[in-house]
């Protein structure tokens, strides 16, 4: 079973090692590169984790930033995965089972005919 990925995002780490504390330091020179976006995108894009993320806007960074993909985004094994492996490899799991339940499920009553 191939591991689930995940990421974790670092532009504002990198915005900081490149003395640039505020998101309305990146607004214009995102606009020099043709990239316009609000200011609460500015925010979003800088604070929290994006989903979504358009090529142009990646290639912008970099180059603001003058950095790598690798300092940018830190790929990393999903928070989940890892514990869902380990009780896999012997934590009681019926063969085929994957929903972390094994022979914890309870079985159907059957009724018999007196």
């Amino acid at each position: 079973m191939t591991p689930k990925l995940d990421y974790r995002w670092h532009l504002r780490e990198v915005m900081a090692t490149r003395g640039m504390f505020s998101t309305t330091d990146l607004r214009p020179l995102l606009a020099e590169r043709g990239i316009d976006l609000s200011p609460s995108q500015t925010y979003r894009l800088v604070v929290e984790r994006p989903e979504r993320l358009s090529l142009k806007t990646l290639m912008a960074l970099l180059d603001i930033l003058g950095c790598t993909m690798d300092e940018l985004i830190e790929p990393v094994a999903a928070a989940g995965s890892r514990r869902r492996h380990s009780a896999a490899a012997g934590g009681g799991l019926a063969p085929g089972k994957d929903t972390g339940l094994g022979d914890l499920r309870p079985k159907r009553a059957r009724i018999v005919p007196e």
